[in-house]
């Protein structure tokens, strides 16, 4: 068996799917994409795929060698997300040669359900109860949001208080039984990030995420000694090398994303290392808005993974408007959620079956999505 066509196609919202054909028909699907750069990646994997092509698909681990060190100048979010969607497909190709779902390559199930958690709020959360409320009718048992929208580096005692009100009505809402996660986005400065951390500590959130910029990951060690707050991130780290060093600082939570940091071959390795350092997985998809295929990819890492905590999800994001999670699947079912859980199944490869023709018909007008710039009242830039 050798791979004869790789074709990628740019999808409303803002998502890049990869297709990768055998010569004996197989195909297999993955999610390649950098939001607001997905022409850049688009190219990335057409680049890719001079090697690939006329190659034996079920040497993953090989060609997850050549792709990502085969050229002198090695990782970054570009490169690393276009191994990642390759990696998926051949993934998906490998499982469904060998008839068995990914998660039974990797080792076998560890179990049977995994926990999904819905985000509220949008980007400037607001109505949280209101979406919280109808997050629980729903069945789920955890939620996320964003602390803050546009907030000063260094906030004042009136921002600060709107995030812990913030997060103490959803803490209400839920009850002791059910979990909130906050995310930062990186938008304080380590003091900031220090302050806000100490007023929601009493509400015992779930985690905290992304509560310092990537390039501030050394002073992360001073920020997890000082509160008791799960401290998690990962979102925009790539590697195992790029973990190690949050790792050593003492997060609780790893958050890689399998559309970005290197696909299932690396992710799986990212989680056995997280394991030796108690640490929980807890993919992110990427900037929440998640296609069908990164999401099948995430839960079949997350079936097959000891130390995982809980995965995200994007139906009915505020981000999604054109599209949704289901617009270019065919078989809804493995996506369905019962009491916050999506359940596994064992259908082959990643378990999604792709409307091909619906993807070729909307790659005919390629969307051109990029994250809004945000800027403070002074005119300066702002953290989105």
């Amino acid at each position: 068996m050798k791979i004869a066509r790789i074709e990628t196609f740019q999808l409303p919202p803002r998502w890049l799917f990869c297709r990768i054909e055998t010569d004996d028909g197989i195909v297999g699907w993955g999610e390649p994409v950098v939001e607001g750069r997905a022409e850049v990646v688009r190219t990335a994997v057409d680049t890719l795929a001079e090697y690939l092509v006329g190659q034996d698909p079920l040497r993953i681990q090989d060609h997850w060698q050549v792709l990502t060190k085969g050229g002198f100048y090695r990782g970054g979010p570009v490169l690393s997300s276009a191994v990642a969607g390759i990696d998926q497909a051949l993934w998906d190709i490998a499982g469904q040669a060998y008839g068995a779902p990914v998660h039974a390559l990797l080792g076998g199930p560890v179990r049977d359900s995994v926990r999904v958690y819905a985000w509220v709020g949008g980007d400037e959360p607001a109505q949280v109860a209101e979406e919280i409320s109808a997050q629980i009718e729903h069945g789920f048992t955890a939620v996320k949001m964003n602390a803050s929208g546009r907030v000063s580096p260094m906030p004042g005692p009136a921002e600060i208080e709107e995030v812990v009100q913030r997060v103490a009505t959803a803490r209400e809402v839920l009850g002791p039984g059910r979990d909130v996660a906050v995310d930062f986005h990186g938008r304080f400065t380590p003091a900031g990030a220090r302050q806000v951390l100490d007023g929601i500590a009493p509400l015992r959130p779930l985690f905290a995420e992304e509560p310092l910029l990537p390039e501030h990951g050394h002073l992360l060690p001073r920020l997890v000694e000082g509160t008791s707050v799960p401290v998690a991130t990962g979102e925009r780290l790539y590697s195992r090398g790029e973990f190690l060093p949050v790792l050593q600082a003492g997060i609780a939570v790893a958050q890689p994303d399998l559309s970005h940091a290197g696909g299932i071959s690396e992710v799986h390795r990212i989680a056995s290392l997280a394991d030796t350092f108690g640490v929980l997985l807890a993919p992110h998809c990427p900037l929440g808005p998640l296609g069908p295929i990164a999401l099948a990819s995430s839960l079949q890492v997350a079936f097959a993974t000891p130390n995982f905590l809980i995965q995200e999800q994007s139906r009915g994001i505020h981000y999604n408007r054109s599209a949704d999670l289901l617009s270019y699947v065919l078989d809804p079912e493995p996506f369905r959620f019962t009491d916050g859980h999506a359940h596994r199944t064992t259908l082959p490869g990643l378990g999604v079956r792709v409307d091909e023709a619906a993807v070729r018909k909307a790659d005919s007008s390629a969307h051109r999505w990029r994250n809004p710039v945000w800027r403070h009242d002074d005119g300066s830039f702002a953290e989105w």
